[in-house]
């Protein structure tokens, strides 16, 4: 086994976690004037532990600044007298939190306890450090059953643990017995397999045990990147099993990140149900955390998991047709033929779509009607045509034979240059807006914007698509290079060159193992929309680096800009 081979093999101590015996406490209990926010601190107690070992206390009363009530003072035993002469807040403060430097707080009921020393650091202007805390109360909720005890107060789980010290509403002995009490409630969770401070605190977090128990699952995933399954095995009646896949995800640490959903980390409500109702999970190793995406993309598409929302519906898009017939038109379609058409998008529902046409249709008087036209035989034309609207090449002579112009013109603004669109639509935007005709001069913005997008996607799209293969590598964070090839827009191949190999020669085992990809209708990519996508903005990224192109990866040059960088349907203005 290699060096590499053998530290990936080995758990980090991120994943083991602070094993509880090196855990250093603090135990703390503080005794107040009352609950209010006016009420303030007239004791601390605390106790240092660290492995059942007692390593140092804290004590002391607290001159409040005012008059204590009778009933807390024989609750507590503490008078005005006792703490007349004592330091106030502000002068305790820095002891305290000298003392419990780099430890997790423990307090019974701990929001009251840390809410109280929270606020003094406000009020004295003093960083509060964010110690881990936790609450015994929580834990004890979470531990014992009802019929063990009747109630989760300090004094009932003294007596219950045995504690050597006796509550009493003093500050040091109620932190000491709180000691007693978590290293008795430790004992208990131990045996639910909770033996590092990360266990510890997801476990006050109120995750239900059946969520908890699961997280065994994750044990012995790899920490590499690549996706993981949850699945549920059904049995039938005939002994057989079918195996539904529930959901689909992915990580660069395939392991720390499985065991978030065990945890109260992971708030949404149908991941809860999907781990209740999951059997098991799985895991597929990546080259490289592209490949993690394009195979989670692949593996929705191909199970549709219930519990996945995002890319279940890879293949239904819309695309706007420039049909082939005797005058053509715009056509939205669900697909794209083979058929020689131009095809413009896709637009992820028919609105989209249309809004993305109206520009066009703001900017070229092409014919919007639906019905077959005949080249031979005049038909009457339609109110669009009255308008000006459209050039109504139905009624044949000059408009029908400067018909094909105009809708070279169309292709053009679709495949080639938006400047027109831009120009034409942008002047009649800036009269509306000279005429503070705000509402519509939105309108045609959102249309405009519909427009360059669809363009801008389109071009994207195809430059990749077109391309029979692309090799290139970008900088992964250990020091070596994630090289992908890519075949007609589709992922053909990933690896990881570690550092001291020859990036070139990882690429060139790379190519030779990648899939065979076969191209599918002209301009398309032999993938999903969405993978293309992926892959297209990878290539984007900074730092990426071309080792081959097989083909030409690019965009004409006037597809990209903004309105703004227009001036009429001439030249562009750098801006």
């Amino acid at each position: 086994m290699t060096d590499a081979a053998y530290r990936a093999s080995q758990p980090s101590f991120e994943d083991l976690g602070t094993p509880l015996p090196e855990v250093t406490f603090v135990v703390v209990d503080l005794e107040t004037t009352g609950s209010g926010a006016d009420s303030a601190i007239t004791e601390i107690g605390a106790v240092k532990v660290r492995g059942g070992r007692i390593l140092g206390e804290f004590q002391t009363l607290v001159n409040p600044g005012g008059h204590i009530p009778a009933m807390v003072a024989v609750l507590t035993g503490i008078t005005d007298s006792m703490v007349l002469h004592q330091p106030r807040i502000g002068q305790v403060l820095p002891s305290f939190l000298e003392f419990s430097r780099g430890s997790v707080l423990v307090a019974h009921n701990a929001g009251f306890d840390i809410g109280f020393l929270k606020r003094a650091c406000v009020d004295h202007d003093v960083d509060w450090p964010g110690n881990a805390v936790v609450d015994t109360v929580a834990l004890a909720r979470q531990v014992l059953l009802r019929d063990e005890v009747p109630n989760c107060k300090l004094g009932t789980l003294a007596a219950l643990f045995r504690a050597a010290t006796t509550p009493d509403h003093r500050a040091l002995s109620d932190a000491r017995a709180t000691v007693d009490v978590l290293h008795g409630l430790l004992e208990r969770i131990g045996n639910l397999g909770v033996d590092s401070l990360e266990d510890l605190l997801e476990f006050t977090r109120r995750v239900s045990p059946q969520r908890r128990a699961k997280r065994v699952w994750a044990k012995d995933l790899p920490t590499s990147p690549g996706v993981y399954c949850f699945y549920a095995d059904h049995m039938h009646d005939d002994g057989t099993t079918r195996r539904e896949v529930l959901y689909v995800g992915k990580s660069k640490n395939i392991r720390t990140r499985v065991r978030t959903y065990f945890t109260a980390s992971e708030k949404r409500g149908r991941m809860e149900e999907m781990v209740r109702v999951a059997t098991g999970v799985e895991a597929h190793v990546c080259a490289t955390p592209l490949e993690a995406e394009v195979r989670e993309l692949r593996l929705i598409r191909s199970h549709a998991p219930r519990y996945n929302r995002r890319s279940r519906n890879q293949d239904r898009l819309l695309w706007v047709k420039l049909t082939q017939e005797a005058f053509p038109r715009l056509s939205v379609v669900r697909a794209v033929a083979d058929d020689g058409c131009q095809y413009w998008g896709p637009f992820r529902n028919r609105q989209a779509a249309d809004e993305a046409m109206l520009a066009l249709y703001d900017a070229f008087p092409i014919r919007q009607c639906t019905k077959r036209l005949s080249a031979r035989k005049p038909s009457q034309a339609c109110a669009l045509a009255e308008m000006s609207r459209c050039t109504a090449p139905c009624q044949l002579g000059e408009a029908a034979q400067a018909y094909p112009e105009l809708v070279e013109q169309v292709r053009q603004a679709l495949t080639h240059d938006v400047r027109p669109v831009l120009g034409r639509v942008g002047r009649r935007m800036g009269r509306l807006v000279t005429q503070e005709r705000f509402e519509e001069a939105a309108v045609l913005s959102t249309r405009l914007e519909g427009y360059t997008r669809a363009t801008v996607r389109g071009q994207r799209l195809g430059s990749v698509a077109r391309c029979p293969q692309i090799v290139a590598a970008l900088r992964a964070d250990d020091g070596g290079w994630m090289i992908h090839v890519i075949r007609y827009g589709r992922l053909a191949a990933a690896a990881h060159s570690t550092p001291g190999e020859v990036p070139q020669r990882i690429a060139r085992e790379t190519v030779a193992l990648a899939e065979t990809v076969v191209p599918t209708r002209p301009g398309m990519p032999a993938a999903t929309i969405e993978e293309c996508e992926l892959l297209a903005s990878w290539l984007e990224t900074p730092g990426v680096r071309l080792m081959e192109v097989d083909g030409e990866w690019s965009w004409p040059i006037h597809v990209g800009i903004s309105l703004s960088q227009t001036q009429g349907e001439g030249g562009v203005q750098v801006v």
